[in-house]
């Protein structure tokens, strides 16, 4: 199985959702406070540079050159390509997650579909759980189909469980996709990973 899913996301094969067991913990209130106006903050998905961040910009755009072409087999229309692209550095960036690893969970996740359900009802992108609405949103499940939504749902979820787990990312994954302690999840999302760096990255 192991070998399985790191074949597949080598590959760029769709894989079923994957998430669905993510486990609804008791969350102390300062720490619900702090996810839920993580969620709450309303800013604009597309990057912002100032005026003296004219190198950051252009390894944005670099960035953001490289990894449309490689997204072009699974979105085929430019537009909604780049709108996705630039919402998950966004939202990746905010969360402090690197963007590779966002796109690697995402392509083990739900292979890059926006409407992906799992057996167990996670959904969209990043295969969010429904009860994550209730605990940290205002409760409305169906706007995780929602592009931004979903991603910054998935970004400040991870960034949790990377922080509860003090930055074990192996760790943190397991949590994340309910299979803590075990490999194949994390070996899978690592592996899918690599597809989304740039030369010289590691």
């Amino acid at each position: 199985m192991k070998r399985r899913l790191l074949l597949l996301s080598l590959l760029g094969a769709p894989l079923a959702a994957q998430a669905g067991a993510q486990v609804e913990e008791p969350l102390a209130d300062s720490i619900r406070s702090a996810l839920g106006a993580a969620i709450a903050q309303s800013a604009p998905p597309r990057p912002r540079f100032e005026a003296d961040q004219l190198e950051a910009r252009m390894a944005y755009l670099r960035w953001l050159a490289a990894m449309s072409e490689r997204l072009k087999k699974r979105k085929t229309e430019t537009q909604i390509r780049i709108e996705f692209l630039e919402t998950v550095w966004y939202e990746a960036k905010r969360a402090g997650l690197e963007p590779s690893l966002v796109l690697g969970l995402i392509q083990v996740e739900s292979g890059f579909r926006k409407y992906a359900i799992s057996v167990a009802g996670a959904r969209g992108y990043m295969q969010v759980m429904p009860f994550w609405t209730r605990v940290i949103g205002d409760g409305d499940a169906s706007r995780l189909f929602h592009m931004q939504t979903n991603l910054r749902f998935g970004c400040v979820i991870l960034r949790h469980y990377l922080d509860v787990e003090r930055g074990n990312l192996a760790l943190a994954l397991g949590r994340y996709n309910g299979s803590r302690g075990r490999p194949e999840y994390p070996n899978a999302v690592f592996g899918a990973r690599r597809q989304w760096l740039l030369p010289g990255e590691m």
